[in-house]
């Protein structure tokens, strides 16, 4: 499960920047300020009249900002942020009041515009549209820090995202009406065709005092997101639209009337690509949590695969022995007259692999489980010897001479007795099967105590050696060059020894053969 900082990153409303995004922020603000400085002296001079200019504009406008409405409402569904709601609302506005704008531009569809237009009626839609806006921002800034409600219907969400939507329709209409056909009750802000009205300075003035106001909220409060850097870069390069659309050029078509329109087309692209940036990086966080998460069931199966492998393979010793001893005990009572000796020492033989084999079940269960084992100061040597005389059955069978050199006055271990037994009968199993094939078939068990203190176990055997095994990977699960082989043996010591704080190696020993050394801390 994700934890609360993890999903709070899950919202665009709460990824916080990284320094190469501040940075990033800082340097396109950077841009947009040298370029309204570099325009700002020369923003009253003519140039060509260009109306269709206008329209092309609003058109990228709408759908940058109408894709920018539609992602941020998404967000608002899932999210349930009432910030990005009010932000939504903004860009959704501006999306809509520009298709009335640029169809009553004079001189771009007809010569005064359509639907009933006048000269000042794309003036005051500019304006409605830049103050819609700024209106927002501002809202959104204020909301930043408003509670989610915990649990809202999905339905709920949609139909509030529809209700705003009819209304900012409505809103819209009205405010093209107002500068259309009810453009007498507006003060006139345009001249002639070329030449603005100092009128304009005052809701162009106010438009600007909002946009500031929402700059300011956004400033001031305190862990910014990616979001709000953003957000004030974009009220920034705002209020540099606005004042060279109204405050610094009295001429229209002028140097300074047309950089405004390529200031408002940043303040339209610039959300939207920090929502399309973060929508896939987003995208690629969870094809990475998906993979992950298969990485883990894969894992969950492999150790229910590795469980049941190791049941069988370490079962199967010791239910051989006691098909063996029982065989022998039953031979022993058939004999004339019957060996009640000898079938007691067999059938004792048995009842120990018996027992032998509940230790495997709980060996695996603790290795498998989260259950500690149960842990005592054991002696390694005894531990050896108690394994060998078990598998004594198996090593006269395969004619192997066994060589003992244990150190006296051996250190104790930490350790599981049932799980030290483990490693032993698996090394010396595999040294067993080894040297099935070999003429001179000697096995070595040694013990010592290195020169850090340490207790070191040595099996060595003189078999076939690692000739088609790599030593880097024969202690991981499921490699063998045996045909019917599991490959877990290994890899379970490896397991064991790891859990008692050891360690375990392999190597060639001389002439032939292999060698393993089981190093562990001796006890304090």
């Amino acid at each position: 499960m994700p934890s609360e900082a993890e999903a709070s990153d899950a919202w665009v409303l709460d990824l916080q920047p990284s320094g190469r995004q501040t940075w990033s922020a800082i340097i396109v603000a950077g841009y947009a300020l040298a370029g309204f400085l570099l325009v700002l002296p020369y923003s009253d001079k003519p140039l060509v009249q260009l109306n269709a200019f206008f329209p092309s504009l609003d058109a990228i406008v709408f759908i940058t900002d109408f894709v920018t409405a539609v992602l941020l409402f998404a967000q608002y569904a899932i999210s349930r942020a009432r910030a990005l709601l009010a932000l939504a609302c903004g860009y959704l506005f501006t999306a809509l009041i520009v298709f009335p704008h640029a169809l009553t531009f004079s001189g771009a569809f007809s010569p005064s515009g359509l639907l009933g237009a006048n000269i000042q009626t794309g003036s005051w839609l500019f304006i409605f549209w830049h103050l819609g806006f700024a209106v927002g921002l501002l809202a959104c800034a204020l909301l930043r820090e408003s509670p989610r409600p915990i649990s809202v219907a999905h339905a709920s969400s949609l139909s509030l995202i529809a209700t705003v939507s009819v209304v900012l329709i409505l809103l819209v209409g009205a405010l093209t009406w107002l500068a259309t056909a009810g453009a007498t009750l507006l003060p006139p802000i345009i001249l002639d065709a070329t030449h603005i009205s100092p009128i304009v300075r005052y809701p162009i003035s106010f438009t600007i005092l909002v946009s500031v106001a929402a700059l300011v909220a956004l400033l001031l409060r305190r862990g910014r997101s990616e979001l709000d850097q953003w957000l004030m870069v974009v009220a920034l390069v705002s209020i540099g639209d606005l004042i060279l659309s109204g405050l610094v050029a009295s001429v229209r078509f002028s140097l300074g009337f047309y950089a405004a329109r390529g200031f408002s087309l940043v303040t339209s692209s610039i959300v939207l690509i920090v929502l399309l940036a973060e929508t896939t990086r987003l995208y690629a966080r969870l094809v990475r949590s998906n993979a992950r998460l298969r990485q883990e069931q894969n894992s969950k199966l492999m150790n229910l695969e590795a469980m049941a492998a190791s049941i069988a393979h370490e079962v199967r010793q010791p239910l051989t022995a006691m098909t063996a001893f029982g065989q022998a005990a039953r031979q022993f009572l058939k004999h004339e007259p019957p060996k009640i000796e000898e079938a007691d020492v067999s059938i004792n033989d048995m009842l120990e692999a018996n027992q032998r084999t509940d230790q495997i079940f709980d060996n695996v269960r603790t290795l498998f489980g989260r259950a500690e084992p149960d842990k005592a100061l054991l002696d390694l040597n005894q531990v050896a010897l108690e394994t060998l005389a078990a598998l004594k059955p198996d090593l006269t069978k395969h004619a192997i001479e066994t060589e003992l050199e244990l150190a006296p006055a051996l250190p104790p271990v930490m350790g599981s007795k049932g799980q030290m037994q483990e490693v032993i009968l698996n090394l010396v199993g595999n040294a067993i099967e080894a040297m099935a094939a070999a003429r001179g078939r000697h096995l070595k068990i040694a013990t010592a105590r290195d020169q850090n203190g340490s207790v070191v176990l040595e099996v060595k055997d003189t078999g076939r050696g690692f000739v088609r095994q790599s030593l880097d990977t024969i202690f991981d699960p499921f490699v063998t060059t045996k045909p019917r082989g599991m490959g877990l043996g290994l890899a379970l010591c490896r397991l064991i020894i790891l859990r008692h704080g050891g360690s375990i190696t392999a190597s060639h020993s001389n002439p032939h053969g292999a060698v393993f050394r089981v190093v562990l801390p001796a006890a304090s």
